[in-house]
């Protein structure tokens, strides 16, 4: 059995110092990344445990990365049932493929992709059968929360509806700012379903796919970004279903997020 077609199965981290990050998110987030990377084709990478298992990985940007226009972030991968046909599908739409179907050896093909909106992301047929947790709604440790800020939020629910049966599940009006889409895979319509959101980006803004990992203590977890280094954007503040969240950026620049209990 695997992830059903759409759903979020990976997150990736690219970082242009490994070192730095994982000093900084093993203590923010509590992860265990290994110091030594494992190498193919001059590709450093590591994966990121958290209590229970992986919950995703880390990229080491190769001076072609950069000399191609490459930047630290993270991005998400969507598991998928055909990545060539998804692709060709998404360049359909006004989509673009930044990184054709590839097969890597012992872990599946993946192409790196951006929506009509130009929002980059990965997706992902796994080599093996075998279910993905990387994405855990209560997990600690995990990415708990998947929000897309876009330039047109209505063209962005009909697209991830269509390409990847993600649908808008409930909505949450926020003024001038427009509403905040809740979203969930496959037909599901439960409150308790919603893998995310979808938000029309504020004039000026940032815009792409943002990523929430679960720290058992905001507070807490706020005086460790500042402590190493990072930048506290927006928050701690209370949020809908008895959570706390805040927005923060690492030392290399790179925007995240982290939610925990009230």
């Amino acid at each position: 059995m695997r992830n059903a077609h759409g759903e979020f199965i990976w997150y990736e981290l690219i970082t242009g110092d490994p070192d730095a990050a994982r000093a900084f998110y093993g203590s923010v987030v509590g992860w265990t990344i290994a110091a030594d990377a494992a190498s193919a084709g001059g590709v450093e990478y590591r994966t990121i445990e958290a209590a229970d298992g992986a919950a995703g990985g880390m990229l080491t940007m190769t001076p072609d990365m950069r000399a191609n226009g490459g930047r630290p972030g993270w991005f998400g991968y969507f598991g998928v049932d055909d990545v060539d046909a998804t692709a060709a599908a998404i360049t359909a739409e006004g989509g673009e493929v930044h990184m054709p179907p590839t097969d890597i050896p012992g872990v599946g093909r993946i192409a790196m992709v951006s929506d009509p909106q130009d929002m980059p992301f990965y997706i992902m047929r796994g080599a093996m059968d075998a279910v993905s947790t990387a994405y855990q709604r209560m997990g600690a440790g995990h990415v708990s929360w998947n929000e897309l800020s876009t330039t047109d939020d209505a063209a962005a629910l009909a697209f991830y509806e269509r390409r990847f049966n993600i649908g808008k599940i409930g909505v949450m009006p926020m003024g001038e700012m427009g509403d905040y889409s809740f979203i969930a895979n496959d037909g599901k319509s439960g409150q308790d379903d919603a893998i995310g959101a979808v938000m029309k980006a504020p004039p000026g803004a940032p815009t792409g796919w943002s990523f929430y990992f679960r720290v058992p203590d905001i507070a807490e977890s706020k005086a460790r970004i500042e402590a190493g280094g990072g930048r506290v954007i927006n928050g701690p503040m209370d949020v809908p279903g008895g959570e706390k969240v805040l927005q923060a950026t690492d030392p290399e620049g790179v925007a995240f997020g982290l939610v925990a209990p009230q």
